[in-house]
């Protein structure tokens, strides 16, 4: 049996966001002698529908540059959570757990508006021009992401990454395949507390670290020091 703290950890950023999410939290872990992954999914639904499989091809590309073979965490955040039992299967065994961050948990045949709250699936929808989203970052009120990330320059290199996704995405409904392994959550903002009430209920190990949606950005080390309590759980789950 593998060793639970020699495990690599594969940080995967929502798609509506860009990798700089985890980048602090990836030399955070390396710091403490872990190997941390971090994919780039911002150019991976650029080719359309369907974008899943194309989701689970980039990360599995990083994984077999950076650490191929090697047993696996795979770690996702708010919208990525869902696609991680696709993209375990993608990868296969070497995946030894999942671990889900603020992140709705995976909802096999809905689409992301299916799971959404009526009234922000409207105003998303009413956001659009020629089928095509604002930034993640130009959905809310002007203000909302510099309350979280105070540090212009931060907030500078995160906002240049942010994608336009098209309606097509957000439409597309997650695949059936469904992850029986270990699996944890971290919840970071209030926003997810009911759905780590049902990560929970479903008896997966929860730790709470409240700080706000995007602390991994700001408080790396509290986010990284969280992953490492939660990366030796899983398995004993």
């Amino acid at each position: 049996m593998d060793n639970p703290a020699a495990r690599s950890v594969v940080l995967i950023h929502s798609p509506l966001v860009g990798p700089l999410t985890w980048r602090a939290v990836a030399r955070s872990l390396e710091a403490e002698g872990r190997t941390a992954v971090v994919p780039d999914l911002t150019a991976a639904v650029a080719n359309g529908p369907p974008y899943e499989p194309a989701l689970r091809a980039a990360v599995a590309a990083a994984v077999e540059h950076a650490a191929p073979g090697k047993p696996l965490v795979l770690v996702g955040h708010s919208a990525a959570g869902p696609l991680l039992p696709g993209i375990a299967d993608r990868i296969g065994a070497t995946v030894r757990g999942v671990v889900y961050v603020d992140s709705v948990l995976p909802h096999p045949g809905e689409s992301w508006f299916d799971r959404a709250p009526d009234e922000l699936a409207a105003h998303v929808r009413a956001l659009a021009e020629d089928g095509v989203l604002p930034p993640w970052h130009e959905w809310f009120e002007p203000g909302a992401v510099d309350e979280l990330l105070r540090d212009p320059e931060l907030r500078r290199e995160f906002v240049a990454e942010v994608p336009r996704l098209p309606l097509t995405y957000f439409e597309e409904r997650r695949s059936g395949s469904g992850w029986v392994g270990p699996s944890a959550y971290l919840l970071l903002s209030d926003v997810y507390r009911d759905e780590a009430a049902r990560a929970g209920a479903l008896g997966m190990p929860v730790l709470e670290r409240l700080g706000h949606h995007l602390a991994m950005l700001t408080e790396p080390e509290v986010v990284g020091a969280a992953l490492q309590r939660l990366l030796g759980m899983p398995a004993d789950g």
